[in-house]
């Protein structure tokens, strides 16, 4: 196939997922189709992908891929950018927040035949967690600030 199909088929599968049309997303996974994803200890097959993608399709709304850039080289489709959506139902144990996300995200995606065989995904989890305020990471004028408290204690400890 050539780089314009390639191109054009994960551009669509990407797209039917954003218009919230799995049905179309998955005849675009070939049945031996395998994934890679960041944070999953195991591989997931077409079953386990898809059970993956519905928790997050029903936990996010209105999701959104926007991607600054492509590249394609062969049968692997590079895409890169953000993923945008609003957190109203149930996501790995968290209750709704009603908050909007936006998270960084590269695929790399390879194809065969008309339908994506291999996916390698990296999303910010970490970006994620602080969105929905499960993770707090303090700001550097915080952390400032305890390091300072922690050496003005230190100090008085060992003075005395």
């Amino acid at each position: 196939m050539s780089n314009v199909e390639n191109k054009a088929i994960v551009l669509q599968f990407y797209q039917a997922f954003d218009h919230r049309n799995i049905d179309q997303a998955l005849t675009l996974l070939a049945p031996n189709f395998i994934a890679h994803m960041t944070g999953v200890p195991e591989p997931l097959d077409r079953d386990g992908f898809k059970k993956f993608g519905m928790e997050f399709y029903l936990a996010f709304t209105n999701g959104q891929h926007t991607f600054e850039d492509l590249i394609i080289e062969g049968d692997k489709v590079v895409t890169y950018g953000t993923f945008t959506a609003t957190h109203l139902g149930e996501f790995q144990g968290i209750p709704a927040t009603d908050k909007q996300i936006k998270l960084s995200i590269m695929h790399i995606d390879r194809v065969k035949d008309g339908q994506i065989v291999e996916h390698w995904g990296q999303g910010d989890a970490l970006g994620l967690m602080q969105q929905l305020g499960i993770i707090f990471l303090p700001s550097p004028a915080l952390i400032l600030h305890m390091v300072k408290s922690y050496l003005f204690k230190l100090l008085k400890t060992t003075t005395k």
